[in-house]
């Protein structure tokens, strides 16, 4: 097996994307009539869920991204570990876009230019000796790209203040729960790729601590602020908020009066590729709103190859502070090994010891009216809970053998080893439960490399075909 250093460091080194830029060029006015389409039906339902108040009213009238294509550069190509390609390349794109968003009680607002950028990674796989060779893309942004819309006409009172901010933070949402690491978007290229050998799995955990904090000065107040300070001796309550990717994000606890404040907490995150940036925001904890201190980030791979222990400086709003944060990582690779999955690689709070991946390909012999079926499927294990998309007919599609292919992922603590509930595995239409099974945890346990494969019988002539994964943890070195 490849060392720790050894997979930080291969690459086959970043090449010019001049011929790809070419491709994207003839290919944009396609590109821009799916994008439109894509932005309309997928996103313009989000908007409505998710923004509040009158905003959530708010629907595309107009929708064009314009004549300028985005760019393409420093692509670098891997081969993956289930045998695929990886292709990882910067995104710009300057757009000079048409867009106009109207609702009720809310002026209409146009977005003139996107500016977006990012760093893109590309899965084709699996790969097959028929044509078109490969099985499918995925599509996804290693970490959150940078993203800012200008606005125009009545929406420029969206730039000063918070329409501009809740537009742009619900799209960065909806970004991150699409094509944000670990989510990736998939288009099948062969309908008869196999979802479980598309999947590309974790690489492992990081065991993250935040340490140390030194030359906290506090926020920059108000001048009304700072005459109280005068008044009263500010000393600031830090704490550190903590993401790698669009993984839910952790907070240590807040330490009060300190301006080296000393967490040595640990957290672990699960990683899907090297290149991820851990984003670090240290805060004070104030009164009515907490103030920003200043951020740093570095990325897994650079902390890895700088020994697990870096230094951090802090910046607010881009300017340098003279703060500077202390972290120390460990990496744990998963494991197929059964004597790896126990409590011993648990150090303290909130750390785990495996993972749970439950891989939903399929269901097949649905019955009753194809206009009536809108099925989906509901995992549960102990009281995590998860649910497929919702599908319905539509022409050309196969309501009665739909296919779902989404994956949910299950971090492992002691006390689910200790006390393993059953998996329970429900057939749904619509909120009406039609169907169910469970599959023991001895029963993948005790099944080749902790991997159960099966066409699972729900009941009524229908299965559901889904992959049951667990993995234990080794520390990498």
């Amino acid at each position: 097996m490849a060392s720790l250093a050894d997979k930080l460091t291969a690459s086959g080194g970043a090449e010019s994307a001049g011929f790809l830029n070419d491709i994207v060029e003839q290919l944009w006015p396609n590109i821009n009539v799916a994008g439109c389409r894509m932005v309309k039906e997928i996103v313009e339902p989000i908007l409505a869920s998710t923004l509040p108040g009158p905003l959530s009213s708010l629907r595309f009238v107009k929708l064009d991204l314009g004549h300028v294509p985005f760019r393409l550069s420093a692509v670098d190509v891997h081969k993956t570990s289930t045998g695929g390609i990886k292709l990882d390349m910067d995104v710009t794109w300057e757009s000079h876009s048409d867009i106009e968003l109207d609702g009720k009680m809310v002026p209409k607002m146009g977005i003139e230019r996107v500016h977006l950028n990012g760093r893109l990674s590309v899965l084709l796989g699996p790969l097959t000796d028929i044509i078109p060779l490969i099985g499918a893309a995925q599509v996804a942004f290693i970490n959150p790209p940078k993203l800012q819309l200008d606005f125009t006409d009545a929406a420029n009172i969206a730039d000063l203040g918070i329409v501009s901010g809740t537009v742009r933070k619900t799209i960065l949402g909806i970004i991150g729960g699409m094509a944000v690491l670990p989510n990736r978007f998939l288009v099948k290229l062969d309908a008869s790729s196999d979802y479980f050998k598309t999947y590309q799995p974790h690489l492992g955990v990081l065991r993250l601590t935040v340490g140390k904090a030194t030359g906290v000065a506090g926020p920059k107040k108000s001048s009304v602020k700072r005459l109280l300070n005068k008044i009263v001796k500010d000393i600031p309550d830090c704490y550190c908020q903590v993401n790698v990717g669009a993984e839910e994000e952790w907070r240590t606890k807040t330490i009060k009066n300190d301006h080296d404040p000393d967490w040595n907490e640990t957290h672990d995150f699960l990683i899907a590729d090297f290149d991820q940036a851990i984003t670090l925001d240290v805060n004070d904890d104030d009164v009515g709103a907490d103030d920003d201190i200043g951020m740093g980030s570095i990325t897994v791979k650079a902390l890895l190859l700088a020994g697990g222990s870096s230094e951090i400086p802090l910046t607010h709003k881009d300017e340098p502070t003279d703060a500077r944060l202390t972290i120390h990582g460990k990496f744990f690779h998963f494991t197929g090994e059964p004597n790896t999955l126990n409590a011993q690689q648990i150090e303290g709070e909130g750390q785990i010891c495996g993972l749970a991946t439950i891989l939903v390909a399929s269901a097949l012999g649905l019955q009753g009216q194809r206009d009536e079926l809108n099925p989906s499927v509901k995992i549960s294990w102990g009281a995590k809970e998860f649910r497929t998309a919702v599908k319905s007919y539509s022409p050309g599609t196969d309501i009665f053998n739909p296919s779902f292919d989404q994956a949910f992922r299950v971090p492992i603590t002691g006390e689910m080893i200790e006390n393993p509930a059953a998996f329970k595995v429900t057939l749904l239409n619509k909120e009406v439960e039609t169907g169910t099974v469970e599959v023991g945890f001895t029963d993948v346990m005790n099944a080749p490399g902790l991997t159960l494969t099966d066409a699972f019988k729900v009941g009524s002539g229908a299965t559901v075909r889904l992959s049951i994964s667990l993995h234990g943890m080794e520390l990498a070195n």
